[in-house]
């Protein structure tokens, strides 16, 4: 199932259309052609939807939004499913503050998404109007741990239902619902945290993965959420005397860049709740 989602992206080389932060957006253009996609930065509103007719697939992250980008995210998420391609919400920072939670709680009203990827707070700000967030993390009273997971997933799975999509939470343990089905991911390193533009990076790396495997949108999702913190896992073994954050950071993206199917199926460790 792995191996099959992996090499689809390599074979079809999707376009994937980013609306995404500038604190990341290098970092992401670098992520997906490491996986063998191809990017395009593009948040003008009398470009986004020209461009996004283009492309296969459509990530919106609300990490640095303003009032210039956000009419750009509604036009572009609009066509896309006009012209249905994938789209996926990383509603980075929702909870945070207002803007962030009412923009990304107005954008899952008008556009549905195929996938909503956030960690916990930012997924309990868009389902319950939680402001248990701090900035762009997780806060640590929301954390998904082995005490409280079975309680955690049946509450994303209501929230997948509501919303008719994939959730993918994520932190020390990776949800992956449908509404449905779940899967628990145990890849990734603790050290992936401290490297600004994962999470983000993760978000484009999903859409290529929908965007190629378009009959098989849960396992997609699956597969790249393995690779990612499979790659996190890769890097930190790849690691040297006098390397520091920065360097772990390029061995991620090298990690997915040199990642084959047989390389995922036999690192990815998850299980079906």
């Amino acid at each position: 199932m792995l191996k099959d989602c992996l090499e689809a992206v390599e074979k079809k080389k999707p376009f994937i259309h980013n609306i995404t932060n500038y604190v990341t957006a290098n970092d992401v253009a670098n992520m997906l052609l490491a996986c063998k996609a191809s990017p395009i930065m593009a948040d003008e509103f009398k470009e986004v939807e020209e461009i996004t007719a283009i492309c296969d697939g459509l990530t919106i992250n609300i990490g640095t939004l303003n009032q210039h980008t956000i009419p750009s995210m509604f036009a572009a998420g609009k066509k896309a499913v006009k012209m249905g391609h994938c789209v996926l919400l990383d509603p980075v920072g929702a909870g945070a503050s207002t803007l962030r939670t009412n923009t990304a709680l107005e954008l899952c009203s008008q556009i549905p998404f195929d996938c909503i990827r956030g960690n916990i707070s930012e997924i309990k700000a868009l389902a319950i109007g939680s402001r248990n967030t701090k900035g762009v993390d997780a806060s640590v009273t929301d954390a998904v741990t082995e005490e409280n997971k079975e309680e955690m997933i049946d509450f994303l799975q209501i929230f997948a239902k509501e919303k008719q999509c994939i959730v993918i939470c994520t932190g020390k343990i990776d949800l992956v619902l449908d509404g449905t089905s779940c899967y628990s991911i145990q890849n990734g390193h603790p050290k992936m945290s401290q490297v600004t533009g994962t999470g983000c990076q993760l978000s484009a790396l999903v859409t290529a993965y929908l965007a190629a495997n378009p009959k098989q949108k849960l396992e997609a999702c699956v597969a790249a959420v393995c690779a990612m913190g499979l790659a996190g896992e890769l890097a930190w073994e790849r690691m040297e005397k006098g390397d520091g954050i920065a360097t772990y950071r390029n061995r991620i993206i090298d990690a997915i860049d040199q990642m084959n199917g047989v390389c995922l199926e036999k690192g990815a460790r998850y299980e079906i709740q």
